[in-house]
């Protein structure tokens, strides 16, 4: 895989490769200058973990099936990363080559990341639910040399689906597979990668491979919700950034444990889980399956300082608590993203985990951007997404409407991307000439800094001249007792007038869910203003949503759109 720019490079560090334009000469040298951008790489902060914490626990993970936890100190993991970067040499893997991982969280995943650090390549994670045309896409537009995989995944082949790829992929060479039978046209990972010492095979090959701290180390890819997904290209210096802005917001030390509630494919599992603990020298704690009450074994065991989690996640989580308590005494901090924190859950989870709540906004192009901080007043979290971490700044730009002081939000920084993988038209048509990259969300200042996230912009339900704040109102009605979650989306009324109708579309917690009276007097009751209301209800078992969880609300538009 050649090394992707995203737009017209630049010169980077002395000696370092080339950098996009929107991190221009001045503004790397001031990443540089604050350190935000350092010439230190993640796989150097394994190697000073395990020469000064060798023994301490590196990662506990989870295998709720097999009832059972696989742990690696900071030491094991240092010397897996080397055996599994020889074993990659071994398979060919070349320079600048990609390698894709679609595991679940699994304490293999954690080594490949820094092996392909090791080894010169460029990791892929790759969630095991992933349709066939995706996998096909994001193996393609990578070109991939290695995957590594499961036999299947909840009824679904992966290996024999990925190797049967290989005959339209002409640069997917190697199928591994994790755990089971390898089928035809693939090989057992663990008979390859881990039972022949290749750190001394290939001792020679290995000096000098590895990745600078500016070069494109990882591909994670967008939630695809208009078209194919895009693959967000990073190097360790824009996660660094990033990693390093939110673990100071919180203050976050090597004494710093969290568990882990998010998929390591994720920039959330990814970054803000392994890279911030082997930065710290802290624990990192997960689970291979979705199961959210369990999330409380792992902070009784290990002690878990903070949880991460989405907003459904940590509801789950503290109604668990309330059941059947467990010892939460250690956290000190519940940092919940991807959606608005209501007051009702910032209340639930202090008093049934006995911490804070915090809220973070962030995407797969910046990371972590905004935050909560401890020393923001009590219940500050319900009311904001927060102020940016050091490293990034945030723009709200009014709306040419000259309506409420809500715009679209942008920001710019040293954790933005480096681009979109061989896409870079696609991520500079979002940049301005001062490197103003467009979120594609609607904001409002929060009065403190800070910013308040409405919705996407594509998305805004609009009444009297007023962007509705569509995030926070499918929130409150997923909260209804009797619903699970709920998406809101405008459409258009008899007359045709586009966005005229809100429709709230609920997946009912059994029986047929909440009527639209009910829905509209659960949000009296919060406080929403009367325009605001949904006029109609509709339920679905479940929402369409893409692989990283975003509801896919043109298909519900189109589902739910009155025929003409």
């Amino acid at each position: 895989m050649s090394a992707p720019a995203a737009a017209p490079a630049r010169s980077g560090a002395p000696g370092g490769p080339a950098l996009p334009d929107h991190h221009d000469e001045a503004r790397a040298a001031t990443y540089r200058d604050r350190g935000w951008w350092r010439a230190e790489t993640f796989l150097d902060d394994l190697r000073r973990q395990a020469r000064e914490r060798p023994r301490k626990l590196a990662v506990a993970a989870r295998r709720l099936r097999e009832s059972r936890t696989d742990t690696l100190d900071y030491a094991e993991l240092a010397r897996l990363t080397d055996r599994f970067a020889g074993a990659l040499l071994d398979l060919g893997v070349r320079r600048g080559d990609a390698v894709a991982v679609q595991l679940p969280n699994r304490w293999e995943l954690v080594a490949l990341m820094f092996a392909t650090i090791r080894a010169g390549a460029v990791v892929v994670p790759i969630s095991p639910v992933c349709p066939e045309d995706e996998l096909r896409h994001r193996l393609g537009l990578t070109r991939a040399r290695v995957a590594v995989t499961l036999p299947d995944w909840d009824g679904v082949p992966l290996a024999a689906t990925t190797a049967a790829l290989k005959d339209e992929l002409p640069d997917l060479e190697h199928v591994l597979v994790v755990d089971g039978p390898a089928p035809e046209g693939t090989r057992p990972f663990h008979g390859h990668f881990g039972t022949t010492p290749w750190e001394e095979t290939y001792a020679e090959e290995l000096k000098g491979r590895e990745l600078a701290a500016d070069e494109p180390f990882v591909v994670l890819f967008t939630s695809g919700t208009t078209g194919e997904s895009k693959g967000v290209l990073h190097s360790q210096n824009t996660v660094h950034a990033a990693v390093r802005g939110y673990v100071d917001a919180f203050g976050l030390g090597s004494d710093w444990v969290v568990a882990v509630s998010t998929p390591l494919v994720h920039y959330s599992g990814f970054a803000q889980g392994v890279l911030a603990g082997v930065l710290l020298g802290g624990t990192v704690a997960f689970q291979d399956l979705r199961d959210n009450p369990a999330l409380l074994d792992l902070v009784e065991r290990y002690g878990a300082t903070l949880l991460y989690g989405p907003p459904a996640t940590l509801a789950d989580v503290a109604a668990a608590q309330r059941a059947e308590p467990r010892d939460t005494g250690t956290l000190r901090h519940v940092v919940i993203g991807s959606a608005p924190v209501l007051p009702a859950l910032a209340e639930e989870v202090h008093d049934a985990l006995g911490a804070r709540a915090h809220s973070l906004w962030g995407m797969s192009e910046n990371g972590p951007v905004t935050t909560t901080r401890p020393e923001d007043p009590d219940g500050w979290a319900a009311h904001s997404n927060g102020r940016p971490i050091d490293a990034m700044e945030t723009r709200v730009d009014p709306l040419p409407d000259g309506g409420a002081p809500v715009g679209r939000l942008r920001v710019r920084g040293a954790s933005l991307a480096l681009g979109y993988h061989r896409r870079p038209e696609a991520f500079a048509a979002e940049l301005d000439a001062d490197g103003w990259f467009d979120t594609g969300d609607l904001a409002r200042d929060d009065g403190r800094g800070g910013i308040r996230v409405l919705g996407r912009a594509r998305d805004a339900l609009v009444r009297d001249g007023e962007i509705a704040p569509a995030a926070e109102l499918e929130e409150l009605v997923g909260s209804h007792p009797a619903a699970v979650e709920a998406a809101l989306v405008g459409l258009p009324d008899a007359a045709g007038n586009p966005g005229a109708v809100i429709l709230a579309v609920v997946v009912p917690r059994g029986g047929a869910g909440p009527t639209l009276a009910e829905v509209r007097e659960h949000l009296r009751a919060a406080g929403q203003p009367e325009r605001f209301l949904p006029d109609r209800v509709e339920t679905l078992p479940a929402l369409p949503k893409t692989l990283t969880g975003k509801v896919r609300k043109a298909v519900l538009r189109a589902r739910f759109a009155p025929t003409p």
